[in-house]
């Protein structure tokens, strides 16, 4: 990883990270919510569909299956758990669907930009397009959500540029989850200050499970408590952070949905875990835990220096 955007710092040998009211676990969950457009319209490097020559139906109409009805089951199970979620948000989703838009906002979650579509790359613009994308996804989830602003950044498709983090910064972007490389929040170097990386999980994640390697739901749950009995765990010894990343078009099916219920009632069974959006757990994390490790990572660069 490049040494000029992260340092290397082993997570044992880091101070203690301490949660809101000493709790073990931080998580977070995340609802994908996706728009891919029927016809690309900008020219792409990468195909966004690349079974067939477009439309690919079937493709696009599995994913539409989320905002029309997968969604609706989620936020039903969020609300029985009293979930305070964090959007990975396709901003045209909530130009698209009003309803949506409304039912998210009446809850407060939190919003992370997944970018406008998920068939828009930045990772293709030049400087000036890159940067001025950022600005109009901004200013889209602005207009639409009356005034609020995205704190957080999942770039579409999750294909950002190298230059990425450094734009993010100067937009004023609280945290970003490109960089799935710690299990804490970390601070990555940037031109104008440090921006927060968030832990982020393509590995336990429905997305990615139920389309790659083909599992079902009970395998999926079952590896998703895996990963929470491991991080509970070794959270006895400093603060972690766990991602639930879930897509409604996956998630939502109705012969899944009854397993996020058995999975919220195994999580919240356990003392100790702190259910909290991606910028509550990135404040925290600046405000009480990043002078303390930028000391520890301050003294681990002199160490280097002088051996």
């Amino acid at each position: 990883m490049g040494p000029e955007r992260v340092v290397y710092s082993a997570l044992r040998d880091r101070p203690r990270l301490v949660w809101p009211n000493n709790a073990r676990l931080a998580l977070w969950i995340v609802p994908n919510i996706e728009f891919f457009e029927y016809l690309p319209g900008r020219p792409h490097t990468r195909d966004p569909w690349p079974r067939m020559p477009h439309p690919d139906i079937r493709g696009y109409s599995l994913r539409d299956y989320g905002p029309r009805v997968g969604f609706w089951r989620m936020i039903e199970a969020f609300d029985e758990y009293n979930i305070r979620a964090t959007m990975s948000l396709n901003v045209a989703s909530y130009a698209h669907f009003p309803a949506l838009r409304d039912a998210c906002e009446a809850r407060g979650y939190d919003a992370m930009s997944h970018g406008i579509y998920n068939t828009e790359y930045i990772s293709e613009l030049s400087p000036a397009e890159e940067r001025a994308d950022i600005r109009r996804t901004q200013e889209l989830f602005e207009t639409h959500s009356g005034g609020r602003k995205l704190t957080g950044w999942y770039s579409a498709a999750g294909a950002p540029s190298l230059r990425t983090p450094d734009i993010l910064a100067e937009a004023g972007i609280e945290y970003f989850v490109d960089w799935m490389y710690d299990d804490q929040p970390f601070p990555m170097n940037v031109k104008s200050r440090q921006l927060i990386s968030m832990p982020y999980s393509m590995d336990p994640n429905d997305g990615r499970n139920f389309r790659e390697p083909f599992i079902e739901a009970a395998d999926f749950i079952a590896s998703i408590k895996d990963q929470f009995d491991r991080l509970y765990r070794e959270s006895e010894e400093t603060g972690l952070v766990m991602t639930l990343a879930l897509h409604p078009y996956v998630m939502g099916q109705p012969h899944r949905i009854g397993y996020l219920k058995k999975l919220f009632d195994y999580i919240f069974s356990h003392e100790g875990v702190w259910q909290a959006t991606g910028v509550e757990i990135t404040r925290w994390f600046v405000d009480t835990h990043l002078d303390k490790l930028n000391a520890h990572l301050a003294e681990v660069a002199d160490r280097r220096g002088a051996a």
